[in-house]
């Protein structure tokens, strides 16, 4: 355990400095809303002092401020717990962020960090959209955060957020709730689209897609997280693969799809070769998010016969 009287000063940038250290000495994994020991240190040393997680650090005023015994106590405690368990910091904190947003998580849905929320705030896919769209559809919703985030975006929209997880549905509710949105965001249990009749505009998905390799390989920091929302088989593909099939005959006929497929997109290529697919720009690059059109998958769909 980090001790109190081991951290090095008393002022809210030393106890930030002294946590990136112990997270990088420990070896803990980022991915979870942050990518480096920094900013990992910097999230739960603010949440834990209660300090607004958008404070400016570079203020001095802030940087040098003073924290007593108890509050080194809080912060060196709650690093303990973040090497020793291994979980993501948002289930600590029990808080994620998505563009400026922030989201209720526990260990009952994977943390959010789909890059589809970047698409939903940048307008990226506006373009194919219309004063027709009106129904909206986020499968694998897990926390509800695009569900969120999308009813956000479209004021005059309607969201389902399905998922087959009871659990996950329960952490969804309470995200819905928090941002007031009952009335235009409902939540239904669903394997796959099965439960999702449609038709829909607009479909977002973020499914599980992690091959069967990299699965075993994950940190423990990813298998905190429900293996449900992971694991796609063995290339990643088995969600994606009945989700295409299903999803025309859901889809109006100038919808989209906008799915997320991470780091699978040689596995999505060769499941896939004939099936013409717009890749979206995200601060990830451009392998992580794709756009579909329903005539795309028609076509395919043709194409099979």
């Amino acid at each position: 355990m980090i001790e109190p009287q081991a951290v090095h000063g008393t002022t809210v940038a030393a106890l930030i400095a002294s946590g990136a250290s112990a997270l990088t000495a420990a070896g803990v994994a980022f991915g979870h809303g942050t990518s480096n020991a920094h900013d990992e240190a910097t999230w739960l040393v603010l949440w834990r002092l209660g300090i607004p997680l958008d404070s400016d650090l570079d203020e001095a005023v802030l940087a040098d401020q003073a924290v007593d015994a108890a509050g080194q106590a809080g912060v060196a405690a709650l690093f303990e717990e973040r090497i020793r368990t291994r979980k993501p910091a948002a289930y600590l904190t029990r808080e994620a962020w998505l563009q400026g947003v922030p989201f209720y998580v526990d260990e009952r849905a994977i943390v959010p960090r789909s890059f589809i929320a970047e698409i939903l705030a940048d307008g990226s896919i506006d373009d194919w959209l219309s004063d027709k769209t009106h129904d909206v559809l986020d499968l694998c919703t897990g926390n509800g955060s695009l569900a969120c985030l999308a009813a956000m975006a479209y004021p005059d929209v309607q969201v389902t957020g399905a998922d087959l997880s009871t659990d996950a549905l329960a952490v969804a509710r309470i995200n819905v709730d928090r941002h007031e949105l009952g009335q235009r965001v409902q939540l239904i249990e669903s394997d796959g689209m099965a439960n999702t009749p449609g038709p829909w505009d607009l479909i977002l998905c973020n499914p599980p897609y992690v091959n069967a390799n990299s699965m075993s390989a994950l940190p423990a920091e990813y298998q905190a997280e429900p293996v449900l929302a992971l694991a796609g088989g063995v290339d990643g593909m088995d969600f994606i693969k009945q989700l295409l099939s299903d999803a025309p005959s859901r889809m109006r006929e100038h919808a989209i799809l906008i799915l997320e497929i991470g780091n699978e997109r040689e596995y999505f290529e060769a499941a896939f070769p004939r099936l013409p697919v717009f890749w979206l720009d995200t601060s990830s690059g451009d392998e992580q998010v794709l756009l579909i059109t329903r005539e795309a998958l028609v076509r395919q769909a043709l194409a099979d016969l």
